[in-house]
């Protein structure tokens, strides 16, 4: 189980509509990075290896890195979310364009960047007047995004942020184009590291079943581990009730829901947290069928920070799997604190 799920959570850079979908390579016509599904290998002790060892993964992205090489001086680079933004600060990596945004901090390396509009929407007539060589955005955006940068003529990479393991590859194959090993290599050591360590806390422990309510204002879906709030339940230790889709969401009724009995029901926010939570309230107390779930009797029900669960990988994780942790094994010695408590 878990080795298939790292398995699916290594999608790395990207890709092109007119290659095959799983072969890695950059075709030269279309100026394009091709997704590579790849694996890690996680061993018994918790220690992860995240090296680039496909042929055809290592083959794109060497070649993407003669391109930059041979480009001369430093290529102008946009990043389009605030969390590829931070990818770059981490990688020391100079961004020409940024994306605007007012509920993230974009790192003050790029306070003197010009802004191309937002991470759903940028303004394409302002990213093409900064000729950028190549565009960086989230993977979770690529089909609105992609024909925009095929129409301006420049390379483009999407990086897999659906996971945090997704987030260290897209980083070491970053650091290996833009040459930024050392960088690269310094972020992924933090990760093995912490995380090596953070298993230690659950080890041996029963995994709890989980289901994952993700809300908007008026209508909520069901999160798989193909999400990231989805990935980070994975890597605390939890067992998603919905495990086998390949889609990132789910649209689930509350009787199937019911089904799968989970030991505890988590509830977070795309946005507009606030009334989404309300919602949530509101629903579980009128909507008659939530009594009869078993997380519920037992108040296993947890409303999870928006600040630290958002829709793409970023730096926050460890914060995120500090709070799952005392929600998951509340008798670990992890703190308990208020945000933590069933409701």
């Amino acid at each position: 189980m878990m080795n298939r799920w790292w398995k699916r959570g290594m999608a790395v850079l990207l890709t092109a509509t007119a290659l095959t979908s799983l072969t890695a390579c950059v075709n030269q016509n279309q100026k394009e990075l091709k997704k590579q599904e790849s694996s890690a290998d996680v061993q018994t002790d918790d220690t992860i290896s995240l090296e680039i060892d496909d042929p055809q993964e290592k083959k794109a992205v060497e070649t993407a890195k003669k391109k930059v090489q041979e480009s001369g001086g430093d290529p102008k680079i946009i990043a389009t979310s605030p969390a590829v933004a931070e990818i770059c600060d981490k990688l020391e990596l100079d961004l020409t364009g940024v994306c605007e945004s007012s509920v993230s901090t974009i790192p003050k390396r790029y306070k003197d960047a010009t802004t191309v509009g937002t991470a759903m929407s940028p303004d394409m007539e302002v990213v093409a007047s900064l000729d950028p060589d190549w565009i960086l955005s989230p993977i979770s955006l690529q089909s609105d995004l992609q024909p925009k940068y095929e129409a301006i003529g420049t390379d483009w990479a999407f990086l897999n942020l659906r996971s945090v393991q997704g987030m260290y590859r897209s980083i070491q194959e970053l650091g290996e184009i833009f040459d930024r090993e050392e960088q690269a290599q310094k972020e992924v050591d933090k990760f093995t590291k912490f995380y090596k360590e953070y298993k230690k806390k659950s080890k041996d422990q029963e995994k709890p079943k989980v289901m994952i309510l993700m809300g908007l204002p008026g209508s909520y879906v069901i999160a798989t581990p193909n999400s990231y709030v989805g990935s980070l339940v994975e890597l605390a230790g939890g067992e998603n009730v919905y495990p086998d889709s390949d889609q990132e969401f789910l649209n689930v009724n509350t009787e199937d829901m019911k089904t799968k009995e989970p030991d505890i029901i988590l509830r977070t926010a795309h946005a507009l947290p606030d009334q989404v939570m309300e919602m949530f309230e509101k629903d579980f107390a009128e909507n008659d069928i939530w009594q009869h779930f078993e997380a519920v009797k037992n108040k296993r029900v947890y409303d999870l920070s928006y600040g630290s669960f958002g829709m793409s990988a970023n730096f926050k994780y460890q914060d995120a799997l500090e709070e799952l942790q005392g929600i998951l094994y509340p008798e670990s010695d992890v703190d308990k604190t208020e945000t933590q408590e069933g409701i």
